[in-house]
């Protein structure tokens, strides 16, 4: 829920309130029911809130507590603020408010930096303490939540979208080498703290830091992910048993700490399908919502997955609402996506969650997603392929992820954005870590903690929230994730993958929908560029912008140009590389080019 922004400064200066002020009117999508703002001696908070927990004036932000001098803006929820409630309370605080927000507050005064430690849910927050001018900044296990950050020698900046702080001005908006060899290598994912601009970084996952007053800060890793056996080795039964324990709590936490309806986007894979599975005696009238596309024709791909999510519908007798979106309505919405894109993003969920996010806000303002499932019980095909190969870990991994190699890559960009093979040495290190008992255990740490938070994790809360739609992810729930990481591989890829899910499934969920083949967010309009989304593409990378920007060799995009459809043309998990660099360049003339 919600958006967030502030300004530090370092210099003795007042606050630019009226850049706090830009910042906020560009986050106000993300948080229509409050706006609030606050400024003290060298800070200054904006906020835009989406009520869902204490939806009362008490809970407005940013929250001044008087009595402990501490000021918070926050965005996310807490969902076992209650239990926080009850310990903080026996220590002898007193509380004004029934939301999780104060909760926050009273934690930190309490238990300092290690009040995140406590924390399950999502959340992105600044603490100012009024007495002692320092700023603390946190975001949770799995970057769920964003947090942006811009600093210089005068102040810092922060807050919940990239464009937001576009919005307010001053900022670097060179394109950084390094994190543009990530995004053409990594399927649009660029590692906090990095972005694709030189001037704006990211608040890492897992991560909290301390700001002093005169700029100087220190930063905090309060949580890692342990990928090794235990102790006591467990049986099958004993695995699946702890699985449905583990999951079925966080389906509660998060079903509970709402004061609103929850209902689930149903794709009609096993995931949402369990996730329904488990909800459905708990919510009486319980929503769910599907949105498909329309096919190109010529069996390219099948667009919509209703088949599946209508027999689930109709199995546990939701209250469905079904969306199907023709190619025209994708062609002229794709400007508003990208307008609202915090980051260049190139996969077909993002249209997909933008339409649906739409839809869904007009009857609901929670939702759960099966977003988090593949990755942590390994449920693509890449997984098995990589595990089957030879050699190092990287060349493994490389062989079936990579979008392109380092020499394709070298034959794309111009020589002055060069750089060398940054992110190989990037993976080489992630997978090398300790405390990862085999290559797949290495592999899903990375994709846990590290991928996942800039592809679909962002997605989910970007595209949304753009709607005011909080979307929360039961499947990384971080005692869940814990317990995967320590499974042995085979018995996550065991039935081709997700075994856990699918053994508990059974009897719950019909088993049509546990046998189906894998299937994915199909928007065919994307891969398979045909027609008018091929002209877009083209005035995009032909435009007088994108030669000036100089990006990429000319050479390039009319090879991609000429054959879009070239086996070649499409990346190792099935992207469409003309897309990926149109993308890119759409991104950069709206959101960089449109500010300066």
């Amino acid at each position: 829920m919600c958006g967030l922004c502030g300004e530090l400064r370092f210099d003795g200066k007042t606050p630019d309130l009226a850049a706090i002020a830009r910042m906020s009117a560009q986050l106000a999508r993300r948080g229509p029911d409050d706006v609030g703002s606050y400024q003290n001696g060298a800070l200054a908070f904006g906020h835009r809130r989406l009520a869902i927990i204490d939806l009362s004036a008490q809970a407005h932000q940013p929250m001044v507590d008087a009595t402990l001098g501490l000021v918070l803006v926050f965005n996310g929820t807490i969902y076992n603020y209650r239990e926080l409630r009850v310990e903080l309370l026996a220590l002898g605080y007193s509380f004004f408010s029934e939301g999780d927000s104060e909760v926050i507050l009273k934690a930190y005064h309490a238990w300092g930096q290690q009040c995140v430690t406590r924390f399950k849910g999502m959340f992105a927050f600044a603490i100012w303490n009024q007495c002692s001018g320092t700023l603390f900044l946190a975001r949770d296990r799995f970057g769920i939540k964003p947090m942006y950050l811009a600093q210089n020698g005068e102040r810092l900046r922060f807050a919940s979208s990239l464009p937001a702080l576009l919005a307010s001005g001053g900022i670097d908006t060179r394109i950084d080498p390094v994190a543009l060899h990530h995004h053409f290598t990594l399927h649009t994912v660029v590692p906090a703290p990095r972005t694709i601009l030189q001037g704006v970084r990211k608040l890492a996952p897992a991560c909290s830091m301390t700001i002093q007053p005169d700029g100087s800060s220190t930063s905090h890793v309060y949580w890692t992910l342990d990928a090794t056996r235990p102790a006591h080795e467990l049986s099958e039964a004993q695995w699946l048993a702890a699985t449905r324990t583990a999951l079925e709590q966080s389906v509660e936490r998060r079903l509970l700490a709402a004061d609103v309806p929850v209902g689930v986007l149903l794709s009609g894979g096993l995931d949402s399908s369990l996730l329904v599975g488990l909800l459905a005696d708990h919510v009486p009238d319980l929503r769910t919502f599907s949105i498909g596309f329309e096919d190109l024709g010529g069996g390219a791909e099948k667009a919509d997955e209703f088949e599946y999510s209508d027999q689930i519908a109709d199995f546990f007798k939701t209250r469905h609402h079904k969306f199907s979106i023709p190619n025209s309505e994708v062609l002229t919405r794709l400007p508003e996506a990208v307008a609202q894109m915090t980051e260049p993003m190139v996969s077909h969920d993002v249209i997909a969650f933008f339409l649906l996010g739409e839809k869904v806000s007009q009857e609901v303002k929670v939702v759960m997603s099966g977003q988090g499932a593949d990755e942590v019980f390994g449920g693509y095909f890449w997984y098995p392929k990589m595990d089957a190969e030879t050699g190092t870990p990287l060349a493994r991994f490389g062989q079936h992820y990579f979008d392109r190699d380092h020499a394709e890559y070298v034959q794309m960009i111009m020589p002055q954005f060069q750089v060398g093979d940054v992110t190989s040495a990037l993976v080489t290190a992630e997978l090398a870590k300790p405390q990862a008992d085999e290559f797949l255990d290495q592999v899903w740490r990375f994709d846990a903690t590290t991928l996942i938070v800039d592809d679909p994790v962002k997605r989910v809360d970007n595209m949304p929230m753009a709607w005011g739609l909080e979307v929360r992810t039961p499947f990384l729930d971080h005692q869940l994730v814990e317990l995967a990481a320590s499974m042995p591989p085979a018995l996550k890829l065991k039935e081709g993958g997700k075994f856990p899910l699918k053994a508990m499934a059974r009897g719950l969920i019909p088993d049509s929908v546990i046998d189906r083949p894998k299937g994915y967010f199909p928007v065919p309009a994307l891969r398979y560029v045909r027609g008018p989304f091929l002209e877009l593409m083209r005035g995009i990378l032909m435009s007088e912008a994108c030669v000036q920007r100089g990006l990429y060799r000319r050479a390039y995009v009319d090879q991609l140009l000429a054959a879009p459809e070239a086996p070649e043309h499409f990346t190792r998990i099935n992207g469409s590389k003309l897309w990926h660099l149109a993308l890119l360049e759409w991104w950069l003339q709206v959101h960089v080019d449109g500010c300066q």
